[in-house]
């Protein structure tokens, strides 16, 4: 088949793979090719049990593959053959050097530049999907385009706004698609090329054009904003709870005031994800390189907030059930950062059940998805953790109950069963605030809540 262009993405993880997926699917005109260095992501992909769990994505996955969705390892081949090549690679924060701890590690991004160069025998259009820090579009032009062969790329920023667990919906009815470049003639076409692939399917309307700096540095505000509002309501929670008011009922008050708005105002054990944290101390990183002190100390107090919250959560199980735990049986319920997803990244459940096996607690991790993940992030935990998949075995013996992922099911199970095989007097910790609070603490549970007063029968 001859395709009007062919792209490629770097990177077949939770952003390239869904997102090339929905581009096969409303541009059957494009051959789409996903490569990555990691020959058992790619053999998973063309296999019957896709390497990621998000409502929708195997089934336009299985439309598509081998249409014009093609999955490989052959790096420098789908270089080669690329018009349009998209950058999905993982940029996690610095774990040494200067900026450990906040600053992007860049190193696998520029070994794609570097692969990139080494690898083109014509100019080509390079978009930036991986999250990076703004004016990383200057440092990748400097080092495509001082080349021996004559050739030019263009590279634009073009930042994902995936939600885990939504991103098929999101992907076919975004709210906004983000395309930046230089404000220059070859700037403006190589643009416009990018916009042409989105407008397949994306209202004109829906496509926002900036500069490239301000593309950059949008997503890394957008998370800031997002995460933000969360850890806001988080520091009320505490306060609620203190005070005898409901933050349930505080969220929707603010909520209704058209300024605000309802959205991100859940109170929580706290967020996860491999984007909020990330990107904050990225922008605060930034700050901190141009003098902004005060700027950085602000966005910092937003991740500071997230892990006080976490840790408050550990602290309220541990006062609760008389001040120790040890030797506790402590059910999980719930692994992954967000429900619909096996993504554990930053997950506020990895922090609580660390911190109870530190105080010795017998914790067992359930989740539908994440389990496989959950054992690997603490398998360092030796004989203090189990896992068990089944929420009902999980819960055999115990003396506490945590929900710590809204899943849908969790909403659903038998509490009366649940009580029936927990140690008395059984305590539940709702970190998700999904449950009938009042039925279970009518059932004989004493329950705990984020930002509501306990329910205690003693």
């Amino acid at each position: 088949m001859n395709f009007k262009k062919k792209i490629l993405c770097i990177g077949a993880g939770y952003v390239g793979g869904p997102t090339m997926a929905m581009i096969a699917r409303k541009c059957p005109d494009y051959k789409i090719t996903v490569v990555d260095i990691n020959a058992a992501r790619i053999a998973a992909w063309n296999g019957p049990e896709i390497p990621i769990y998000e409502p929708g994505l195997e089934e336009v996955v299985r439309q598509q593959r081998n249409k014009n969705l093609f999955f490989s390892t052959d790096v420098d081949a789908g270089i080669r053959e690329a018009d349009i090549i998209f950058v999905a690679v993982n940029t996690p924060t610095k774990s040494f050097g200067e900026g450990a701890g906040k600053a992007a590690d860049l190193q696998y991004w520029e070994k794609t530049a570097r692969q990139i160069l080494a690898n083109s025998g014509k100019g080509k259009i390079i978009v930036e999907k991986s999250t990076l820090p703004v004016r990383t579009a200057e440092a990748m032009e400097r080092i495509l385009n001082s080349n021996d062969k004559g050739l030019h790329f263009e590279v634009l920023s073009n930042p994902e706004f995936l939600a885990e667990g939504t991103a098929i919906a999101d992907l076919e009815n975004p709210d906004r698609v983000l395309i930046g470049s230089r404000e220059t003639p070859e700037g403006l076409k190589a643009r416009q090329e990018v916009v042409d692939i989105y407008a397949h399917w994306v209202p004109r309307k829906n496509i926002i054009e900036s500069n490239v700096w301000s593309a950059e540095l949008s997503k890394l505000v957008a998370n800031a904003f997002l995460a933000q509002r969360v850890s806001s309501i988080n520091s009320i929670s505490a306060l609620c709870e203190k005070t005898e008011a409901d933050v349930g009922e505080v969220a929707y008050a603010i909520g209704t005031d058209s300024r605000i708005g309802p959205k991100f105002l859940k109170a929580s054990v706290g967020f996860g994800g491999s984007c909020f944290q990330k990107d904050i101390l990225n922008l605060v990183y930034i700050c901190q390189s141009y003098g902004l002190t005060e700027v950085a100390d602000y966005w910092e107090s937003v991740v500071k907030l997230n892990q006080w919250q976490q840790q408050r959560f550990v602290q309220t199980i541990l006062s609760s059930l008389f001040n120790t735990v040890a030797g506790k049986r402590i059910a999980l319920l719930g692994f992954a950062f967000k429900a619909d997803t096996g993504d554990t990244r930053e997950s506020p459940a990895i922090t609580v059940a660390r911190g109870l096996a530190e105080e010795h607690a017998q914790v067992v991790v359930s989740d539908p998805k994440a389990v496989p993940q959950a054992k690997i992030d603490l398998k360092d935990l030796g004989t203090f953790v189990e896992f068990e998949v089944d929420p009902y075995k999980a819960c055999e013996g115990a003396h506490a109950v945590a929900i710590l992922t809204e899943w849908k099911q969790y909403k659903d199970l038998d509490f009366d069963r649940i009580l029936a095989s927990m140690q008395a007097p059984a305590f539940l910790f709702d970190g998700r605030n999904i449950l009938d609070h009042k039925a279970l603490f009518d059932k004989g549970f004493n329950v705990f809540a984020i930002g509501k007063t306990p329910l205690s029968h003693f």
